[in-house]
This record gives C-alpha cells, sequence and structure tokens, in this order.
C-alpha cells in the first residue's frame, strides 16, 4: 500500500515525494483513512512509528476548505513540551507547502506579542503546550469556539506531566461537535478514563503492544559502579559505530557536569535541559541536527517526541524512574526502519528500576560486561565492637587515646621539681599570716540614692545638664503647659 492508496490529496503527495517517503507505516496506513472520515481515533504506538505524520497529513487535507477568523483556530494540537510542539510545526511546514495554511506555535519561554499578533490574523492549525494557551485564553485572547479538530499528541507524557486537569478544563471550551484524535506510546488508566470522556465512538489503533520497544533496536544493559560512569560511558563513546549518540540523565545537574567532562575529553556535545532558555534549547538541537555536533547530553525533557534522523545511539547514563520513559528514550533511535543501538548503565542501586523496565517492556535485556563494573575495593573498616561488649569499646578508646605520662607510684618516683619553682612555692605566705599581706585601700562610702544630687534628673555622669527629660529633647509644648480649672 502507497500514500496514494490513502485517499490524499495531489499536492500533499507531492510534498511526501518530495520529502522522501514512499510507504506508509502501519499506524499511517490505519489511521488516515478514519481522520479522513471524520472519526474520534485512539491510537496506540510506540515511539518512532510515525505517529505525527498519522494525524498531520490528514489534517492538512482537511482544513484545505475553509477560512480563517481573528483568534478563532479551526483546529488544535496539544503537546506536552516545547520541542515536540515545534517539532510538529516543521512537519506541517513540511508536508502543507503546496496548502496555504496558516498555523501559530503557542510555547512558553518565549514573547507573547507575536504570538497574539497571528492568533489577531486568524489561524488554520494552533500547536500549543496547555500552560501557555491556557494563560493567554484566562486573558481572553484566544477563543476556542471555532475549533473544529483536537489532536491530544503524547497523551501518557501528559499525564506524567500534570497536564490532564488543563485537558480536561480546555475540552469543556471546545463545541462538543468536534473530532477529537489521541495519540499515546502507553495506555494508562487515566488517560483511558480522559477518552471515555472527551471522545465519541472512538476507533482504537494499536500498532503494537502498550509499551513495547521497537524490534530494530539492540539493547544493552551496562553493570557498573556509581564511581566509574563516566569512564565507562567514554570507552562506549569512543566506539567506532559510533556516529550521533543522544545521552539521557535523571537530573539537570548531572547533565550539565557530564557535558563540561565530555568537552574536556574532547568529545563534540552539547546539553540541553528545563533550566535552559528556550532560545538557546532550539539553539542546541540544530546544533545537533545540522552535525556541529554528534552528542547530545539531555533531560528527559528530549525524551518524547524528538524526529532527529541518523541518531544511532541512545544512552541511559541514569537508569530512568520511570519504566516509560526508558520505551521513549531508546525511542530516539531504530526510527523511520532504521536500526539502532541502546546502553543502560547500571548500579546496583538501579536494580528496582531495571526490574520495572524489563517487567513493563516483557523482556530480559541482554547485560554487556565492560570489565571493571563490580564496585571498587574499599579499605578494611575495623570491626565495631557490640554493644554489650564493654571490654572491646574500653580497649578501642585506649589504643585511640594520646599516650599520656604513667603518674608515678610514690613521691619518691615522682621527677623533682625545679628549684625556682620551690623557692616561690616557699616564699608564699600561709593562710594564717595575715600579716604579709597588702592591705586592700577601703572603698569610699557611696552616699544613699536618696542623698545623691539631682536624683532621678537626667544629668550625665560627666556633670553636663543634657535638658529636662520630658520626651520631647527641648521646652515643653504651650498646649501642653496649659492648666485647667476644675469647678
Amino acid at each position: 500500500m502507497s500514500f496514494a492508496d490513502l485517499g490524499l490529496s495531489d499536492e500533499l503527495l507531492s510534498a511526501i515525494t518530495g520529502a522522501g517517503y514512499t510507504d506508509p507505516t502501519p499506524v499511517q496506513k490505519q489511521a488516515i483513512p478514519s481522520v479522513l472520515m471524520g472519526r474520534d481515533l485512539i491510537a496506540i504506538a510506540q515511539t518512532g512509528t510515525g505517529k505525527t505524520a498519522a494525524f498531520v497529513l490528514p489534517m492538512i487535507d482537511i482544513l484545505g476548505e475553509g477560512r480563517t477568523r481573528a483568534l478563532m483556530p479551526r483546529s488544535l494540537i496539544l503537546e506536552p513540551t516545547r520541542e515536540l510542539a515545534a517539532q510538529v510545526a516543521e512537519n506541517f511546514e513540511k508536508y502543507g507547502q503546496n496548502h496555504k495554511l496558516s498555523m501559530a506555535l503557542l510555547i512558553g519561554g518565549v514573547q507573547m506579542g507575536d504570538q497574539v499578533k497571528a492568533l489577531e490574523k486568524g489561524v488554520d492549525v494552533l500547536i500549543a503546550t496547555p500552560g501557555r494557551l491556557m494563560d493567554l485564553f484566562q486573558r481572553g485572547k484566544i477563543l476556542l469556539t471555532g475549533c473544529s479538530l483536537l489532536v491530544i499528541d503524547e497523551a501518557d507524557r501528559m499525564l506524567d506531566m500534570g497536564f490532564i486537569p488543563d485537558i480536561e478544563e480546555i475540552c469543556t471550551k471546545l463545541p462538543k461537535t468536534r473530532q477529537t484524535l489521541l495519540f499515546s506510546a502507553t495506555m494508562p488508566p487515566p488517560i483511558k478514563k480522559l477518552a471515555d470522556k472527551f471522545l465519541d465512538n472512538p476507533r482504537t489503533i494499536e500498532v503494537a503492544r502498550p509499551a513495547s520497544t521497537n524490534i530494530n533496536i539492540t539493547q544493552w544493559v551496562v553493570p557498573v559502579s556509581a564511581q566509574k560512569k563516566r569512564s565507562v560511558i567514554e570507552r562506549l563513546l569512543n566506539g567506532d559505530e559510533v556516529k550521533t549518540a543522544i545521552i539521557f540523565a535523571n537530573r539537570k545537574t548531572t547533565v550539565r557536569d557530564l557535558n563540561k567532562s565530555l568537552q574536556r575529553s574532547g568529545f563534540r556535545s552539547g546539553e540541553i535541559h528545563g533550566d535552559m532558555e528556550q532560545p538557546q534549547r532550539l539553539a542546541e538541537l540544530d546544533r545537533f541536527k545540522k552535525g556541529d555536533i554528534n552528542i547530545l547530553v539531555a533531560s528527559d525533557v528530549a525524551a518524547r517526541g524528538l524526529d532527529i534522523k541518523g541518531v544511532s545511539h541512545v544512552f541511559n547514563y541514569d537508569a530512568p524512574w520511570h519504566p516509560d520513559d526508558y520505551v521513549h528514550r531508546i525511542g530516539r533511535t531504530g526510527r523511520a526502519g532504521a536500526t539502532g543501538v541502546s546502553y543502560t548503565l547500571v548500579t546496583p542501586d538501579d536494580a528496582e528500576n531495571l526490574d520495572n523496565i524489563e517487567k513493563l517492556t516483557g523482556q530480559k535485556i541482554q547485560r554487556l560486561d565492560m570489565g571493571g563494573a563490580p564496585a571498587p575495593e574499599e579499605a578494611p573498616q575495623e570491626e565495631k565492637p557490640k554493644r554489650g561488649d564493654k571490654s572491646k569499646t574500653a580497649r578501642a578508646r585506649k589504643e585511640k587515646a594520646p599516650a599520656r605520662a604513667k603518674a608515678p607510684a610514690t613521691i619518691e618516683d615522682a621527677p623533682e621539681a625545679p628549684v625556682e619553682a620551690r623557692a616561690a612555692r616557699e616564699e608564699r605566705p600561709k593562710r594564717d599570716d595575715r600579716s604579709q599581706r597588702e592591705e586592700r585601700p577601703q572603698r569610699e562610702e557611696r552616699p544613699r540614692r536618696d542623698d545623691r544630687p539631682h536624683a532621678g534628673s537626667s544629668r550625665r555622669r560627666d556633670g553636663e545638664d543634657d535638658g529636662p527629660d520630658d520626651g520631647w529633647n527641648g521646652p515643653i509644648p504651650e498646649f501642653l503647659s496649659v492648666t485647667f480649672a476644675v469647678e
């Protein structure tokens, strides 16, 4: 089956051929005809199977007829991350080159002014992240009553990021007579509940078993100690077969530190994580796509939906905390029928995470012994005495305590004091010999408080007058000094 058999327009087929594609993927074969028929759709497919084109291509033909109105987009695509939203926009530009469709991208991290101007002109396709869309809606800059087509992409990622309440609110602001498409790699119960609530008699497409991995990806688990992670990752990167690679880490600080370490070792690497501004992240992705760098160290912000051609390897520097993230991470390689390799570095502390990954994917991942994987030998520790063993505790304290001079057994054994010290002791007066003590001068008898001059006044100790203690630091105001006669 070719794209021409799916019922797409000639203009769209020309754009698809120009992009270098000839045969649709399984999810595209099943999804495109249903979307063109106007049916609601639930598509469950692993990453890298062409899910984006499965809804972009039919949307272009559907929106080819009609006109736009200010502040009222005709269709809405919700994406969990800025990077994925930008990638969907690129797909519309690539496949819609023969159609005159207007498009707007609403993402955070960039100025709102240009986005509002695009909405005021009217757009056919609105691609947005839930947070920025809700912000503009609350400001009264957008109306959703004219939206006839809704796409919820990467629904399970939306769930992980806490966007489901926002999506539910967005759905209530859309017209009830609309077409809704839901795409996801996994189908947890909350997503199923969302689909049951907002989709009308949808067709369900399940290209692969939920949470399954791409069979074109060779997967390895590398047992390693935490101290040797960086040396092992550098040995793997130095392999001849590594052309372009994405390295995933769980923490943003790990991403920064690892990238600096790789650059010091001579690798052409870059980084992308959530603390970077949006222009920086897009610029770093552009460098990676152009080949200025061939290694991209990333947090999970880049794990979903990024379609970068030619990624030969994916490295999990940290085993992901959520097993679903493993499927999406390694899905950055082996895309569009190509082959790929993934390595996951696993420390003894990652045993539970690895078990969860293998349970989710239903497979036992091959182990690769890189040598020196066991934890480094530690210095032998002293045996700690048991709680009730007082003899060992006392002996241990005695051994650790600094050496002390042994007390003399008798007076005769004690060393003789110096002559000067003995003479000083002999010259000291005895307790009862008060005649030799110096007489202390007697204290002058202090006057009683009432006998002191100016008692209670605010005179300085040096005798200088500091003024009356009237609280105003000056003469008493006239209105306070007035006396009133009492009848």
